[in-house]
């Protein structure tokens, strides 16, 4: 990522008041002092950003984050959360227009803001070996039993925390579930049947 931007104006009253999406966006954000780390966008409008974070930025701080599905987003830290921080988006008006048109669109796609469940038939993989990858660069073998376009099942030696950001193959997502011989993962974004042939060889199962 490039330095944080330093002319930064101070966030403005907004002109007129932004609907908030509920969304679950990933990205990274980099803080004042230039060190990067993953996030979760749970809840954003033209105008804000909630997000979900271990590392919570300091009332005041500047912002600049790059999320899927949107791109280069920049903003000053309003408050802490229970699990993140909120922000304020210092944007022109045509970038606030165009945030808001790449909202309605996430908006219309609810199935992103939907928990990975039995909502899609699954598969299961023709070769099961696969990665799982953490957002710190661990990685381990696992077992994939059944995958859908939502999300995936895998034995896995490790049990990551509930909501842990991981990669399986080249597929991002996070852990939702816990069960005896390993996790469930929701994938960032609902996947296409033909992306998952490529990347996992996979066949109906029986």
């Amino acid at each position: 990522m490039t330095a944080v931007s330093q002319n930064f104006s101070p966030a403005r009253p907004e002109r007129r008041e932004f609907q908030r999406v509920r969304v679950k966006i990933y990205g990274r954000f980099m803080l004042e002092d230039r060190t990067e780390h993953p996030c979760m966008v749970v809840d954003m409008s033209p105008g804000s950003v909630a997000v979900r974070a271990d590392r919570r930025g300091e009332a005041g701080e500047r912002v600049i984050a790059y999320l899927d599905h949107i791109g280069r987003v920049e903003g000053v830290v309003t408050r802490a959360t229970s699990d993140g921080f909120a922000m304020t988006i210092v944007a022109s008006d045509r970038k606030r227009d165009k945030l808001a048109a790449q909202l309605t669109w996430l908006a219309n796609k609810h199935e992103l803001d939907l928990p990975e469940d039995r909502r899609h038939e699954r598969v299961a993989p023709r070769n099961p070996l696969s990665t799982v990858r953490l957002a710190d660069g661990r990685n381990y073998q696992c077992r994939i039993i059944d995958l859908s376009l939502s999300g995936a099942a895998i034995e896995l030696d490790v049990k990551p925390a509930l909501g842990t950001h991981v990669t399986l193959g080249t597929m991002r997502g996070q852990v939702v579930r816990h069960f005896e011989d390993g996790i469930a993962i929701e994938f960032a974004v609902i996947q296409r049947p033909e992306t998952l042939e490529a990347e996992f060889s996979a066949s109906r199962k029986q």
